[in-house]
């Protein structure tokens, strides 16, 4: 903030001049100067700061645009009131709300004369100076006849400087539908017209609509490049990025693909000995007759056909509507072609010739096309897939239905269809899985013992090992039961006192569970706190991670400003061509750089950043 006074209006100003000597114009020169060291000293700290008419400090930082008040404020301190948003909007009209016209219907008619009504028609809303009714012999305040309905009561409207202005205002969209039932009785009309047409003189018809829409699917522009052909009903467009190569330059041998400079076109392939899949250009013809243009060519002729038939649909109006049409369509003739194929069949039968394996399996050929260069490589087609497994895969040998390692149990595998463990066995089939002697391999019978302590008692033995764990689990489960615990006495021991301190045992279990209750609660709280610790760690070291991202993208991003600047101070003709570079999504850090280095040329701020 420059100043901390206002700008006073010329009229204040010339009530409040004075004697125009030395003196006056030292005292401003030192009040300005005061000013000045205030200013100074309140952006410091070490003087107060400003206040509004509202009792708010205003920031001594706020520049002299933003703080300085209009002159026609008449503001005889500093206040930022005009940088507030005003009352005004408050009195302001919604955008709903207009003049009504017309007389107020919904009320019932009244018979009788009312005082302070008009005396020509005897309505409330106006007098007889405003009654814009024919003047009557007898007016309705002595003939009390004919009394006239009472008009809306308009709203004081009050709008902005855009609303006053505004041609649509009051406008009912509603009355938009009677344009819109004109234009489609006139559609209407022209279809029966061209039925009507159609019946009587089916290749007239067809001669004028070809005649009158000949230029119906073709955009009438006039541009630099552009070529429209009224025949085919196509807009070609042969303009050339600056960065792209140009298509002479793809083979400069003499005796390759022609090139015409009028057209820009060149239709056959500059570079034959590559796979036209895998150039960046493949001439016009290639371009042509590649991707959906071929269904693009069938949907634009069938809706050829259907407009001259009489149905109303475009491709590039309604797309959609053409679709479905296309897919009835085809629908309808695929059923109609086996309905005559089928009664074909049955009046003259030989059904059964029709049943016959692919020519592929017949001649043992295939009319899959596949050409290689003379290094291997394939050109055209589709090689044939390679086999990536050395094993064969499902061979079944030894009279078994499942391969080796179908099934799996105790850590072994076999085979699922007589569930054996051996591989190069007979299956037996269902009989080996109800007898119950599944044969195991001889690794699988022996098993160590599980624990160390269980293990020395225990000698190793030819049991399962399923029956050796239980045994192992039941002698430990013996042993803990038997020995007795440190806090808990023996069965024999003090008996008698048992029996005597019996309420002393029942405080001591309550004891116990409210140390247990506590020693709980505690373990909670430490796993918590433990859990906070831990997410606190993880955001300290994503938050790290995020600001070394972003300072590597600032300096990318510095980097290729400096990068441009020198471009741009070069001669247009040395500049390197950038078109070769890989188009990548930019990330989250890159685009918070951007828009931290970036120029914004609507700061007002702008010419005093470099000073």
């Amino acid at each position: 903030m420059v100043s901390s006074g206002s700008r006073l209006p010329l009229s204040m100003l010339l009530q409040t001049k004075e004697a125009t000597d030395e003196e006056p114009r030292k005292a401003s020169r030192e009040d300005w100067r005061k000013a000045k060291e205030l200013e100074e000293a309140r952006k410091a700290g070490n003087a107060p700061a400003a206040v509004d008419e509202e009792g708010r400090d205003i920031n001594p930082h706020i520049p002299q645009y933003i703080s300085s008040a209009p002159w026609y404020y008449n503001t005889a301190g500093p206040t930022l009131k005009h940088q507030r948003p005003q009352d005004d909007n408050k009195d302001r009209s919604g955008i709903d709300e207009w003049y009504k016209r017309g007389v107020d219907t919904s009320k019932p008619l009244v018979t009788k004369y009312r005082k302070g009504a008009c005396e020509n028609c005897g309505a409330m809303t106006h007098k007889r100076v405003d009654c814009m009714e024919r003047p009557r012999k007898v007016g309705a305040k002595f003939s009390a006849k004919a009394i006239a309905h009472d008009e809306f009561i308009q709203p004081t409207i009050v709008s902005d400087y855009d609303g006053k202005r505004d041609r649509w205002a009051g406008y009912d969209p509603a009355n938009h539908r009677e344009i819109v039932e004109e234009y489609l009785k006139i559609e209407q009309a022209k279809r029966e017209l061209r039925a009507q047409k159609l019946k009587e003189n089916p290749d007239l018809a067809e001669e004028q609509d070809e005649e009158a829409d000949e230029d119906r699917y073709v955009d009438e522009v006039d541009m630099p490049g552009t070529k429209v052909d009224s025949k085919q009903r196509i807009t070609v467009r042969n303009l050339r990025i600056r960065e792209d190569t140009a298509k002479y330059l793809r083979n400069l041998d003499p005796n390759s693909a022609y090139y015409d400079p009028k057209t820009r076109s060149m239709r056959d392939n500059p570079t034959p000995q590559l796979n036209p899949e895998e150039t960046e250009f493949a001439g016009e013809n290639f371009v042509r007759y590649s991707g959906d243009i071929q269904k693009h060519a069938q949907a634009q002729l069938f809706a050829w056909e259907a407009y001259g038939k009489g149905v109303d649909v475009h491709v590039l109006a309604e797309p959609t509507k053409l679709e479905l049409l296309q897919k009835e369509y085809e629908k309808k003739k695929s059923q109609f072609k086996d309905e005559v194929k089928n009664k074909v069949l049955e009046q003259y039968g030989g059904e059964e010739h029709l049943a016959v394996p692919p020519k592929a399996l017949l001649l043992a050929q295939t009319e899959n096309y596949v050409e290689y260069s003379r290094y291997g490589k394939v050109i055209k087609g589709q090689d044939k897939p390679i086999i990536r497994s050395r094993y064969e895969e499902d061979v079944y040998i030894n009279n078994h239905t499942t391969v080796w390692g179908s099934y799996w149990n105790n850590g072994c595998w076999g085979y699922k269809c007589c569930e054996s463990m051996i591989k190069n066995s007979y299956c037996v089939g269902e009989n080996g899985k109800a007898t119950g002697t599944t044969m195991k391999p001889p690794a699988a019978v022996e098993s160590e013992p599980v624990d160390a302590s269980i293990g020395e008692n225990t000698p190793k033995t030819s049991a399962p090992p399923t029956e050796v764990l239980s045994s192992a689990v039941d002698k430990q489960h013996v042993r803990a039961t038997s020995e007795p615990k440190e806090d808990q006495p023996a069965a024999g021991d003090n008996s008698s006192d048992n029996s005597n301190n019996s309420d002393s045992g029942s405080d001591d279990t309550k004891r116990d569970r409210k140390e247990s209750k506590k020693s709980k609660k505690k373990r909670k709280k430490e796993k918590k706190r433990q859990q906070r610790r831990e997410e606190k760690k993880k955001k300290k070291t994503d938050t790290k991670e995020e600001k070394d991202k972003l300072q590597l993208a600032l300096e990318a991003e510095e980097q290729s400003q400096r990068r441009a600047a020198e471009l741009l101070r070069q001669d247009e003709r040395k500049r390197p061509y950038n078109s070769m570079y890989d188009v990548k999504a930019p990330t989250e850090e890159e685009i918070e750089a951007y828009m931290m280095k970036r120029r914004r040329d609507e700061d007002p701020m702008l010419a005093f950043m470099g000073k």
